[in-house]
């Protein structure tokens, strides 16, 4: 089979296309809710605060009161929070009060203690003016029935926060995108195996099912496949149900490559197999019906790459979520840059910032995507596009944040 290389937007454009967000909904604890997507709105079931309450540690009082200064009052009453005071505050009269606490009926004022001097059952105000803002009105905060967040919001510490405050328990998420993830080849080995003379140690599904989870996600790692069919079949049985399907390896049309050959004879519908980019020209694309299926290269640095690129968007549209903006940022080279060819290139790269904001960025000194050690110690991408001309150094250059 030929098939002209598609760009690397066109290629996200088809395996985002037409994906409608998860339906299914669950209820989560707020334990377990974090950087779930909210299904439905949160709305307060009270109001915050649920009474007036004094912003700082004083007196309250009456404004009359205090109009003239020095002023002496009589101490009634404590007000702590968790313990008001229940009775009314009558004239030329204090309650001790803390913050947090409930104002006392009758008061509209705060003194701070700072201005205020004890003796006995009595106070003086002897100094400061009347400060409105030392008393927290009811419901400041928000009421009961407000929304307090939206829904399809990414639910953050700050969100969970205030949906307890709100009263909720739990909260309405949509149910997690369930990615199945199945490495294939002969060569490989599980992690804590002792690998044959001609294997080596799996180690692209782990890294893969860490950004699944962080973008949202539910990765279920199927295992490792052999290189035969039955094999093959055996193994993609097992990610029934899931909404996406990501091989690793194999992805390609050579003669030892199964992966396409056996699913299409399960019947795949094939979209693609082919992008213009490296690491990752083998990249394939395809559906059993609503399950995507993404075929990601066996190399690890064009695996991670490609699932960064491909695979991550691709679980935000499941969830419902705006296409992330590519957030590419100019730094300048460190070294000369060769003229890049007909695949766009995105190179493992370190950027700094100098004490005026600039950002320099150097190329890892090896580009081959079968070298963790590089991308490990990296922090950004640098992006060549396809046709780019040789660049001396310090031209600006466009440079993607690594996050995985």
């Amino acid at each position: 089979m030929t098939q002209p290389a598609l760009s690397v937007e066109a290629a996200l454009a088809r395996i985002v296309g037409a994906v409608e967000p998860i339906e299914d909904v669950e209820a989560a604890p707020l334990l377990a809710a974090a950087n779930r997507i909210a299904a439905e709105p949160v709305v307060a079931r009270l109001t915050q605060p649920p009474f007036n309450a004094s912003a700082m540690d004083g007196y309250a009082v009456r404004a009359a009161d205090v109009a003239r200064l020095p002023a002496r009052l009589k101490v009634v009453g404590v007000s702590a929070a968790g313990h008001g005071y229940r009775g009314q505050l009558g004239a030329s009269e204090a309650v001790r009060i803390f913050t947090g606490a409930p104002l006392p009926d009758g008061a509209d004022a705060i003194v701070i203690q700072e201005n205020a001097e004890r003796d006995g059952d009595y106070v003086t105000v002897l100094a400061g003016t009347i400060d409105r803002e030392h008393i927290r009105p009811r419901g400041c905060d928000f009421l009961a029935g407000a929304v307090g967040i939206a829904a399809g919001r990414r639910l953050t510490a700050r969100d969970l926060t205030l949906a307890a405050a709100m009263g909720h328990p739990t909260v309405v998420v949509r149910r997690r995108p369930v990615v199945a993830i199945l490495a294939t080849g002969d060569e490989l080995v599980l992690p804590g195996e002792t690998p044959g003379a001609d294997q080596i140690v799996c180690s692209n599904t782990f890294g893969i099912a860490a950004m699944v989870s962080a973008a949202g996600g539910e990765p279920r790692l199927l295992g490792i496949a052999k290189d035969r069919p039955e094999s093959l079949a055996a193994h993609v049985e097992q990610a029934a149900g899931a909404d996406v399907l990501v091989t690793v390896g194999g992805a390609s049309v050579g003669d030892h490559d199964l992966v396409a050959p056996v699913l299409t004879a399960r019947g795949m519908a094939l979209d693609f197999w082919k992008i213009a980019m490296r690491p990752g020209k083998p990249l394939m694309f395809g559906r059993f019906g609503v399950q995507r299926v993404l075929g990601l290269p066996g190399n690890p640095v064009s695996s991670l790459v490609c699932a960064r690129l491909f695979l991550v968007p691709l679980v935000r549209a499941l969830l419902g979520l705006e296409p992330e903006p590519q957030r590419a940022m100019l730094a300048h080279a460190t070294e000369p840059l060769a003229a890049n060819g007909p695949r766009a290139h995105y190179m493992r790269g370190t950027v700094s910032q100098s004490a005026d904001g600039t950002l320099a960025v150097s190329p890892a000194r090896s580009q081959d995507s079968s070298l963790l050690t590089p991308l490990a110690t990296a922090n950004c991408l640098i992006v060549r596009p396809i046709g780019a001309p040789a660049v001396p150094a310090g031209t600006a250059v466009p440079i993607l944040a690594l996050d995985f």
